[in-house]
């Protein structure tokens, strides 16, 4: 059976070759001007986690996360500049601190730093989507399907932690009256 993931990314690659690129349209750069926003939010939050938490799979979770939004930041940065798009103004990156250091009152737990990540997670895959189905550019259009893929990836990755550790936090269950339990 073929791959709707693959279909699509194939169909946009011969597309983006041959075509000849035009100036991103007002949409496209908002797109990519609040993505970049979000992906540098998402990093600043990683860094605050990693100077934290001492749960080793969530180090690692953090890592793995800051680093593909980080790859994601430098594509973006490029194209932007490329066609004349100054960058939004962003949080500096926070400095490596030990989580010993950090006051009790102040220090976020490992399951409110796995949540808001879950958060930035979810808002970059539904943003992903939003971009995606806005590109007029296949270029961008193909930027976006593989931003989302690698979103959707990590998900993949991340979730059986949240689960293996309690964190995900689960909606009451719904139960239509009359049905029987």
């Amino acid at each position: 059976m073929t791959n709707i993931f693959e279909s699509v990314s194939n169909a946009l690659k011969t597309v983006t070759d041959d075509e000849e690129k035009g100036p991103l349209h007002v949409g496209e750069v908002m797109n990519l001007w609040t993505y970049l926003t979000m992906l540098e939010e998402a990093n600043r939050f990683a860094e605050v986690g990693l100077n934290t938490t001492t749960d080793d799979d969530l180090i690692e979770a953090l890592k793995h996360s800051w680093d593909d939004c980080h790859k994601q930041v430098v594509e973006i940065q490029k194209v932007l500049r490329e066609e004349g798009v100054s960058l939004p103004p962003t949080a500096e990156p926070k400095p490596k601190t030990s989580s010993e250091a950090i006051p009790s009152g102040v220090k976020l737990t490992d399951d409110e730093i796995a949540n808001g990540v879950v958060i930035k997670l979810v808002s970059a895959i539904s943003f992903c989507g939003v971009g995606l189905s806005q590109a007029i550019r296949a270029d961008i259009g193909s930027m976006w399907y593989n931003f989302l893929n690698v979103r959707v990836k990590f998900s993949a990755y991340y979730m059986p932690i949240m689960r293996k550790r309690g964190w995900i936090k689960v909606p009451p269950y719904y139960v239509p009256n009359g049905l029987m339990k």
